[in-house]
């Protein structure tokens, strides 16, 4: 179980090695679908292999990066896979990060190409000679490709396919090459970039499909990002299956149950503010749901209400709840429609997860006991990209010198085993299903002439899940504008931090040593 072990995959299968396999069992079946396209399974292959072909041929080698900034689509996909193939390592980017901070996971990750929609290259523009690592050539200009639609200044990727091979590469995969680097949401001040190679994927996937959650009938509708961990880990069994991705550009109520009702949709993800605007969708109990063999939520807690009205009004393809990370080492699983008995629970340890509980001084908490959930498995990322000492930190090891992931998050086991959240150890906000992090907004509002001091909290949102609210003390009550500054500060941060409120108060509560009790200003709002 130590890092250093070699660990056999002889059961596991790489994931391109699964798609050519799934193409060469389906060739005319619906492999991808999106609102202006779709591909059967032969031609998503070939197409694929161009894509792969292509990136060979214009320099990119086994465990090159590749950044990808768009919203979902056949052609996402098509690099992602195709990148893979040719044993490059994708760089998934969030298009709610602020400008600044893309550059900033682009240049990180030495991405050597970057493929961006017509839509978001002006983000990435003003930032382009920071861009260092970026292929120069006459094939692919800047190293900047459109990947939907044209634009005259940059290439796009039909013109870098255009002439490929539609065979198969010959390249040799390691199932320790990258496969993915995933940037910690694109909302922190720093983010961090989390490598999962292609062994982590392999096993995941091959974990799922022996659960017997995914096989060659799954209709699989994408509704969440495809540059967030919590979209790609049911695409990935989906496709290698030889099932059928459906992908929404956007997530709509309506369009989701239109998709649902007329594909016959049995397979989705969603996260906890989607099932919640579904269930206020006034049309919900007017579409067709069930098809539905299984739902999963993801990504921030389901409130127990929730969990219990999707039982009652959509009991199709029961209920999982997963908690987890995209660092990987903690997960657990609630079957919510098996145990409605434990809907205030986020499940037991999932398989090969060993769950433990520690104090602020790292010793082991006996069960029942509330302290930081810390976990191992043997799908855990391989390190924060360049950062040695934040993978440090996030880190705990055993006697027998086994590393096992910090959650920051604090819980307690039950006698079960059931996995009760309390609280967040860091200040983070999840919104939408992203996460924010109050000390980003905390420092943007300081830099504020009239704000003395300030501290941000997660509030409860019917639309987000949660939103950030932030109470401040300011030097003059009289003058100060909460509205007008809120406006000032969201324009400089990304769209998934923007703050919903500001709220003046006299003081802040502090403790004894002047740490601002964030506790005190959540216990009020609740009240």
């Amino acid at each position: 179980m130590n890092d250093s072990d070699e660990v056999d995959i002889s059961d596991e299968v790489d994931i391109d090695v699964g798609l050519r396999e799934a193409a060469a069992r389906y060739p005319e079946k619906l492999a991808i679908l999106d609102s202006s396209r779709q591909l059967n399974w032969r031609d998503f292959d070939a197409r694929i292999n161009r894509v792969a072909n292509s990136l060979i041929k214009n320099g990119i080698k086994p465990n090159d990066r590749i950044a990808l900034l768009n919203r979902n689509c056949v052609e996402y996909m098509e690099v992602f896979l195709g990148g893979l193939r040719a044993g490059a390592c994708i760089v998934p980017l969030s298009t709610l990060a602020a400008p600044e901070t893309l550059a900033r996971m682009i240049q990180d990750s030495e991405a050597r190409m970057l493929f961006v929609s017509p839509d978001y290259l002006d983000m990435i523009t003003p930032y382009k000679e920071t861009l260092t690592n970026l292929i120069n050539s006459e094939a692919v200009g800047d190293g900047i490709l459109i990947l939907r639609g044209a634009d005259s200044k940059h290439h796009n990727l039909e013109d870098l396919i255009t002439s490929a091979s539609i065979e198969a590469p010959d390249v040799v995969l390691s199932p320790s090459h990258g496969f993915n680097l995933i940037y910690s949401s694109g909302t922190t001040g720093n983010p961090k970039g989390i490598m999962q190679d292609r062994q982590y994927r392999a096993q995941e996937t091959s974990d799922l499909l022996a659960a017997g959650w995914f096989g060659e009938n799954s209709r699989t509708l994408v509704s969440t990002p495809l540059y967030s961990n919590t979209t790609l880990f049911p695409v990935f069994p989906t496709l290698v299956s030889g099932g059928s991705l459906y992908i929404m550009e956007k997530f709509n109520t309506l369009g989701f149950l239109q998709l649902s009702q007329e594909h016959a949709i049995n397979h989705a993800v969603l996260v906890p503010v989607q099932y919640e605007r579904l269930l206020d969708e006034v049309a919900f109990g007017q579409y067709d749901l069930s098809a539905y063999q299984l739902k999963l939520s993801t990504s921030a807690p389901l409130h127990k209400h929730v969990k219990e009205d999707l039982l009652r009004r959509w009991p199709s393809g029961g209920l999982v709840e997963i908690y987890g990370m995209t660092e990987g080492g903690v997960t657990c699983l609630l079957q919510a429609d098996q145990r409605p008995d434990k809907l205030d629970t986020v499940g037991q340890p999932g398989l090969g997860c060993d769950i433990r509980i520690i104090n602020d001084q790292g010793d082991i908490l006996p069960q029942g006991e509330a302290g930081e959930i810390i976990g191992w498995s043997s799908k855990m990322m391989t390190g924060y990209e360049k950062r040695p000492e934040a993978t440090k930190e996030a880190s705990w090891y055993d006697e027998d010198g086994n590393r096992y992931q910090r959650s920051g998050d604090i819980g307690w086991l039950d006698d079960e085993g059931f996995l009760h959240l309390k609280d967040r150890k860091k200040d983070m906000i999840i919104s939408g299903g992203f996460n924010v992090y109050a000390v980003d907004l905390e420092k943007a509002l300081l830099a504020h002439p009239d704000i003395i001091d300030v501290a941000v909290i997660g509030v409860p949102s019917k639309q987000w899940g949660e939103t950030p609210v932030a109470y401040v003390e300011v030097r003059d009550h009289d003058s100060f504008d909460a509205d007008a500054t809120k406006d000032a500060v969201n324009d400089k941060l990304g769209k998934a931090q923007r703050i919903s409120e500001i709220r003046v108060i006299e003081q802040l509560p502090r403790s004894p040593i002047g740490k601002i009790l964030k506790r005190e200003l959540r216990q009020e709002e609740q009240a």
